[in-house]
């Protein structure tokens, strides 16, 4: 028999939760285990029932949604809050994940939408689960020259115009020329720019035909996917054509990334400047995250609340690297004034040089390659060592040490990876 997926209704109106409760009776992959009229009845039948999914109302008296999300979270971390609001706004969204949702539903909502998101809630965090128990014996080594799993850095910023995609492509470049074996992958699926500043625009080569041909077995070659540059550098483009990115989905991107991570040292992945789950999904798979700002005051602000979002995600400290580009600009904001803002030392620093980057963008090569020793390209340079250097260490380590830090890393905390996509009233 099919494990079913186990439901707590949580909501102040008696006549919603008898509703809920009849809607899940006709799925048959779906239990409904309990029913709470409150935050805290909720919290106390969760800890007993262990529920693999709770439908949590937002605004109920008493205990709220919020505080009893919080509270799941350190006291039930298997079960994912699902949270049901009829105020659809940015600011109860945005509570939501902190607080730790994977979901965010507006009333009035339909049927398919109230078992597609359980549904799909219940298998990210099963599939999650599963990359954890595998993470430890996948990059063991017993010391006899076994391949170790590359190491995947994500470059991001929660405002876009920071430079991101032009970091991520010199970054990439900076690493080969260390002797690694690089892969760069353009994660900004529907408006990529990776191809364009190296100059490259071949056709059905991207990680959308990639992810296709994953989804229906095991790629025999990476080859047929990805172009060379001359840099040494193997890139996964993006689609090209926008509307296929809707094809790429998180699964496909954990297949992809893991892919790579067989063939390459270090996979350097450029991502859009959105939160979705594809982007979620590479931040997840990451281990290291480079994350952008610039001295301006959106882009701190933005930076502030990026940094709240990855402790509730459960990333570790030292997993977000703070990179200051433009760091030589002169906009009436101190270095110094943005860390007190954001309670954090900025880790790397990149200085500008509109000159040089701009041509070697508009010419489609690297300023890393067209201007190897200017200041800017040396600040990459130093960038790369940082995170080359960080790939030999994990290369280096003794048997077990590899994956059990990766493990560790990986590991859930109490508040883990979530999924947003509110949905609007019919």
């Amino acid at each position: 028999m099919a494990e079913r997926i186990k439901v707590l209704i949580v909501d102040d109106i008696p006549e919603t939760r008898d509703h809920l409760s009849k809607l899940l009776g006709f799925e048959s992959d779906v239990e409904v285990v309990g029913a709470a009229p409150g935050g805290a009845e909720a919290v106390e039948q969760a800890k007993v029932l262990l529920p693999d999914v709770v439908l949590m109302d937002i605004n109920m008296p008493g205990m709220d949604g919020i505080t009893a999300t919080e509270r799941l979270a350190a006291d039930v971390p298997t079960a994912s809050v699902v949270m049901m609001s009829v105020q659809g706004e940015a600011d109860y969204l945005r509570r939501s994940m902190l607080a730790g949702a994977r979901e965010f539903l507006v009333k009035p909502f339909s049927a398919d939408e109230l078992t597609a998101s359980i549904r799909q809630v219940w298998t990210r965090e099963r599939e999650k689960a599963s990359r954890f128990l595998a993470a430890a014996p996948a990059g063991a080594s017993d010391g006899s020259g076994d391949q170790v799993a590359g190491q995947v850095v994500s470059v991001f910023s929660p405002k876009g115009g920071v430079g991101r995609t032009t970091v991520a492509v010199n970054l990439a470049v900076a690493a080969a020329t260390l002797g690694r074996r690089v892969a760069l992958v353009d994660a900004s699926f529907q408006f990529g720019d990776v191809g364009v500043l190296l100059n490259l625009n071949p056709k059905n080569k991207s990680i959308g035909d990639l992810a296709n041909e994953l989804a229906q077995g095991e790629a025999e070659s990476l080859d047929t996917f990805m172009v060379s540059h001359s840099s040494g550098v193997r890139v996964l483009l993006a689609p090209p054509k926008p509307e296929q990115a809707e094809l790429i989905g998180p699964s496909s991107v954990r297949k992809v990334i893991d892919r790579l991570r067989q063939d390459y040292d270090l996979i350097v992945v450029d991502c859009p400047a959105t939160f979705n789950e594809p982007t979620i999904a590479v931040l997840d798979q990451s281990d290291m995250i480079l994350t952008l700002l610039t001295l301006e005051i959106t882009s701190v602000k933005n930076m502030r609340l990026f940094l709240e979002v990855a402790e509730q995600l459960g990333y570790a400290k030292e997993k977000v690297r703070l990179v200051l580009n433009r760091a030589d600009s002169t906009l009436g904001i101190r270095v110094a004034d943005v860390e007190h803002s954001i309670g954090r030392k900025i880790d790397h620093t990149v200085v500008s040089d509109g000159r040089s980057v701009v041509y070697a963008l508009n010419r489609g090569v690297p300023f890393f390659l067209s201007n190897r020793e200017a200041q800017v390209s040396q600040d990459i340079l130093r960038l790369a060592q940082a995170v080359a250097g960080s790939a030999t260490k994990a290369v280096a380590e003794p048997a077990g040490g590899t994956s059990a830090a990766r493990a560790a890393k990986a590991a859930p905390a109490k508040k883990s990876i979530f999924a947003f996509g509110a949905r609007k009233a019919s």
